[in-house]
This record gives structure tokens, sequence and C-alpha cells, in this order.
């Protein structure tokens, strides 16, 4: 059987729906859970049921629906599998395993971050492929993102499942990675609701923004290496606001 996860050409007009990361972590997440190498602890099970009834949420039901209300509403549906996987991601709490999985979900399904409602500030944040170029606008088709769904919920079930009684929990320890990148971080806050701010990263040394930055992770700490030799981890940037804008990995 061909997994969801394995629809890298899935396209509508030029954009791809970037899955190679979300291939890895996930195979890789069962066979830890299969060999019992990863116990996940209340943190990671807590987060995975989160996500896990964002993926098997329904459609509302709707009296008179028509073809433009029930594009939307299967579009927001992975929408808001994004934003909880993001939220979970960000928050910081889950293990190294799980941050990498939430990670390479959050890619796959970054597209629809701002389809069909995105945030009405202009300064939200604005996730996949930056605007102003070819295909900022062009979004796969929304049958791709769906064709996700079955592998997901099959993991993210074993994730939220109860542990058997008596078990401990176990971590797996996570390769760190490093990359580089040539662009801007910008660090984003929401003071109040719909109020969004902005704010562009610089090295604390020399002032550069643009890098290209030398990124390191263990999924529990990003740091950022800019040109000049300096090395920072205080810059403040979530998970999110490195990761989905770094190549797929």
């Amino acid at each position: 059987m061909t997994s969801g996860h394995q629809i890298h050409g899935a396209t509508s007009g030029r954009r791809l729906l970037e899955t190679r990361a979300l291939t890895r972590e996930a195979g890789r997440a069962r066979q830890l859970l299969a060999a019992g190498e990863w116990r996940p602890a209340a943190e990671d099970s807590e987060a995975a049921a989160r996500v896990l009834a964002r993926l098997k949420a329904p459609l509302p039901t709707r009296r008179a629906a028509t073809t433009l209300t029930l594009a939307t509403d299967r579009d927001r549906r992975l929408q808001r599998i994004l934003r909880t996987t993001l939220h979970h991601l960000d928050a910081g709490a889950v293990s190294p395993p799980a941050a990498a999985l939430l990670a390479a979900v959050a890619r796959a399904f970054a597209p629809w971050h701002t389809a069909p409602n995105p945030p009405p500030a202009a300064a939200a944040p604005r996730y996949g492929t930056p605007l102003g170029t070819a295909d900022s606008r062009a979004v796969p088709p929304t049958e791709a993102g769906e064709a996700l769904l079955p592998d997901l919920i099959a993991l993210f079930a074993v994730l939220a499942s109860a542990p058997p009684p008596g078990s401990v929990p176990l971590t797996p320890p996570v390769e760190p990675w490093q990359v580089r990148y040539a662009g801007r971080f910008r660090r984003y806050g929401s003071p109040a609701f719909g109020v969004w701010t902005a704010e562009t990263i610089g090295c604390p040394e020399c002032g550069g923004k643009d890098g290209p930055w030398t990124v390191t992770c263990d999924w529990r700490l990003i740091s950022l290496g800019c040109p000049c030799g300096a090395v920072t981890h205080k810059h403040g940037l979530a998970f999110s606001e490195v990761w989905l804008l770094l190549p797929d990995l």
C-alpha cells in the first residue's frame, strides 16, 4: 500500500507539498514505538491527543452546503491541524522526538496557513513560501493534504494511547542537525487578540540580519551562527519561526 506521505509530487500550479521530513519522522516514530524504544511521556501523549482530535475532526454539517462552503470547510480542517500542531511545537513541553514529528507535520500542512482564513493583521506569521516569490499564492490541492490524514491518524492514535500499567516513559535520543540559511528570521508576538507584532532578528555582535546563518538544532535549543563568528541562542525565536523557513530537510 502506498503511504499518504509518499506524495511529494502533488501539486497545484507550481507548488509542491513538502513531505520529505514527514516521511522520515513518521517512519522513525513508528519504528521506535513498535520496538518499545519510545514510550511517550504524559506531555507527548497529551499533545498527540490534541492533534489527533484535529486529524479526526468531521466536517461541519450544513443544511444547505455549497461547493464553495464544502471546499472552505475542507481547507479549514487542514488549517486547524496546522495551528494545533504549531501550538504544541512552540510550547516547548514535548520531548525532542515528538517535537521533530510535530515540526514535520506542520511543514506538510504549512501551505494552508493563510487559506482560507488568515489572521487579519499584516504582521501575523506567514509560513511556507515567502510572499513575493513566484509560488507564494499557490496552494496544493486539498486532496493532497487529506491524503495524509489516515496514516497520521493511525500514528497519533498510538502516541496518544494510554501506556501499559507499570511502564516508565522512555525517550530515544534525537540526532542534532545543522543547516545554512540565507535570509531573515522574524520573531512574532500577539500582545492582544487580533494584534500582531514582528521583529527581525539581528546578530548581537555585528547587527547583521541577512545571514547566511548557521542554524543548529537539537529540538530543545536552536542556535544561530552569524558570518561574523558570533553564535547566539538568545534570539527568542519559536521553533516554527525557524523550522518552517528552512528547506524541507
